[in-house]
Order: C-alpha cells, then structure tokens, then sequence
C-alpha cells in the first residue's frame, strides 16, 4: 500500500502526471499528424519521408554537442550558471549544426536514394531539424531545470502542434507535390517554433558579441552528452531508414507507420524520467538507501507502464488497420509485433537517464550503440527471411538487449559508487 502511495503521491509522481497531461495532448497531435500525413502520401511516400526525416532527427540530436544538457545539469543546482554556459553552447550549436547539415544533405542525396525524394523536401527537413530545432532545446531545457517541467514541454510541442495545422492545411488543400508543400510548411512550423521559444525564455539569450569559443574542457564534456543523445535517438530512428534499404518502399512505409505508433505511446515513460532528472542529477550518486528507492520506483514505474502498454497495444492493434486505411493493409500485425519490444524501450530510456544523471555519458553511449548494432545485424538476418516480422522483431532484439545491458551498468555503476564512498 505505502508503495502505491508513493506512486501517486510524491514531487516525481506529481510532475509526472503533469508533464504526462502536456505530452498526452502533444500524443494526440501527433497521433493526428501522423494519420492526416500518412494517409496523404500513401505508403511508398510516406515510407520515404520517414526515412529522411529519421536521419535528420538522428543527425540533429547532435547538433547542440550536448550543451543543452550541461545547460540543464548546471541550471538544475544553480539558475545563474546559465551566463556561464550559454556564450559559448549558442555558437557551438549553429556551428555544429551547419557541419551536420553538410553531413546530412551528403547522406540523403548519396545514401537514401531508394527513397527517391525531391531535393527540396530534404533541404527543408534538414535546416528545421538541424539548425532550428537545435535552438528549441536550448530554450526548452532552462524551463526543465528550474522544474517547470510541463511548460518546457508545452514549449518543445508548439512545433509539432504547427505542424498539425500545417498537415491539416496541405490535406485540405490537395496540392499536386503534397510532400513537397508539407515539408515547406514543417520547415515555417518548426521556424515559428524557435521564436515562441526564444520569446518565453525566463532571461534572454546573451548577444552575440557576449558569445565565445568553448574551451577544450567544456567540449570533453559535452561532446560526451552529445553522443549519448545521438544514441538515444539512434535507438529510436534508425529503424526507419534501415526499412526503406531493406525493404520495398510500400513495406516500408507500414512499417514506419506501425513503428511510429509505438514510439507515440512510450511517451509516459519520457515524461517520467523528464520529471526525474533534475532530482537525479542532485542525488544519483548521494546517500545510498535514498538514491536507491528512487531508481527502484522509476525502474518499476517503467516496467509496470510498458507490460501494460504491450497488452493493451497487441489487443486494440486491429483498430490502426481501420485508421490508416487500405493502403496501409497489415499494419495490425506490424503493431503487435512492436509490442513486444516496449518493455524493453521503456527500460532502456530508464537505464539511460539513470546513467547520464549519474555522470556516466559513455556507458549509456555504449551500450546505446552496442544495441544499435545488434539492430543491424538482426534486421539483415531477420528481414530476407520475414518481409512482415523481421523488422519488428529485430528492433524487440535491440531493445532487450540494450536494456538488459543498461540495467546492469546501473546496477555495477551504484556498487562502484557506494564502495568508493565507504573508502573515502
């Protein structure tokens, strides 16, 4: 009883449910979205621009070099670091993101080509996801560290819901290119995004000429940040664009479609540990029985949510066949498929908040990219012999193994802490 109690009734209980209410309405724009896009471009098309779009939102996640959360991990224990660490985090973000977009834009046009998208819809994609939406996490994380952690994600789902007017504008409208124009307008959403951000930040930004190179230390430090957000998002885009080379475009299109529902509704999970971190990263690693209680309630919280998330997923799965329509014929069986990899996304995105509060940026890194090999290898495997399971079950390999990898580096990362506190 007193842990049902504590469930629902503490600080992290508290924000939780708050922020899960902000991203359960950014769920239902999304959810919207993705129904109103999918239906429109069908499934070769929409199985080609989920693949660009994963590659630059995985190439994005890189674009701050971690400065963000450095932002956050010092905001957290004290709001006036900020003037310290944003001079140099807004340079190091334009600049970073510019050489993705180069990467990028190399990558699309050289690599995807199976995906056979206009050259304006990439560069659209690109410059929103890599040179603005950059900016957006910057402002975003000030809020998550002075805990408003509901308006930082009110501020991160303004572009997604501008994106839904826009979906909803080039659906009526029926232009001829529709790609074409809602990339445009996902490019114009994300743009007014970033100066909604901007104009509710709780100070301004320093100008540009306050602006400085990060020092040789501070981009040791968050260049380990930057790639454990590389990995996280890794984890779940890489699928999307693996599909389209390994699959025909229509296939890959249900595919991504399915695997987009389920990343949708992991949302909670995020939600807790967005709520959680700021506490984590003040005690991760303090007084051992406290610190300990709170991973076990986040990790159970986890765990509960996802095996009842699976359940329920495997049972409604024939009710997205009658949403997303005829073309999209067989996405019932892709969704339950799915299911089975959410308890371990939902334990992986734990162990690796865990890690990261902790101070360990590599360790979730590894076993991050540990995991997204083994998706590789399974997907080669597993897809010529299963055009309709072997992506699904593929990426369930991924997740399990990297959440079994993640909790136990948790749990050696803890014995590690604890025996070092008793020598000193």
């Amino acid at each position: 009883m007193k842990v049902i109690l504590r469930l629902f009734s503490g600080p992290i209980a508290r924000a939780t449910i708050s922020t899960t209410g902000v991203l359960g309405l950014r769920l239902l724009v999304q959810a919207g979205t993705l129904l109103i896009v999918a239906r429109m471009l069908g499934a070769a098309d929409f199985g080609a621009y989920s693949a660009v779009a994963a590659l630059a939102v995985m190439l994005g996640s890189m674009a701050t070099l971690g400065t963000h959360l450095i932002l956050m991990g010092a905001a957290s224990k004290d709001k006036t670091r900020r003037h310290a660490i944003l001079p140099y985090a807004l340079p190091t973000t334009l600049l970073t993101g510019s050489l993705l977009f180069s990467l990028y834009c190399l990558l699309a046009f050289g690599v995807l080509h199976e995906a056979k998208i206009s050259g304006l819809v990439i560069l659209a994609l690109g410059v929103a996801e890599l040179l603005l939406h950059p900016l957006i996490m910057l402002a975003t994380v000030e809020h998550q560290a002075h805990g408003h952690i509901a308006r930082s994600q009110m501020l991160m789902t303004m572009p997604v819901v501008l994106r839904l007017v826009v979906a909803v504008g080039v659906w009526m409208a029926k232009p001829a290119e529709p790609l074409t124009v809602f990339a445009l307008g996902y490019l114009l959403a994300t743009a007014i995004a970033v100066l909604l951000a901007v104009w509710h930040l709780p100070e301004p930004w320093p100008k540009p000429w306050a602006w400085r190179w990060a020092r040789k230390a501070e981009l040791r430090e968050s260049m380990g940040f930057a790639a454990l957000n590389f990995s996280a998002i890794g984890s779940s885009e890489l699928d999307k664009t693996i599909a389209v080379k390994l699959m025909p475009l229509g296939s890959a299109g249900v595919y991504a479609a399915g695997a987009r529902v389920i990343g949708a509704v992991t949302l909670p999970v995020i939600a807790l540990m967005q709520s959680a971190l700021p506490r984590l990263f003040r005690e991760s690693m303090g007084e051992a029985a406290r610190s300990a209680r709170l991973l076990r309630w986040l990790f159970a919280a986890a765990l509960a949510y996802s095996l009842v998330l699976a359940a329920a997923l495997w049972l409604v799965a024939p009710l997205f066949g009658i949403l997303f329509g005829q073309q999209y014929a067989g996405i019932d069986n892709i969704i339950r498929w799915l299911a089975l990899a959410v308890p371990g996304m939902a334990l992986r995105i734990t162990a690796g908040s865990v890690l990261m509060a902790m101070g360990k940026p590599w360790l979730r890194v590894g076993f991050e990219l540990s995991g997204l090999l083994i998706l590789i290898l399974a997907s080669l495997i597993l897809v010529p012999v299963s055009l309709n399971h072997g992506m699904p079950l593929a990426v369930a390999i991924g997740e399990s193994f990297m959440a079994a990898i993640g909790i136990s580096l948790v749990i050696r990362t803890r014995r590690n802490g604890i025996s070092l506190h008793k020598e000193i």
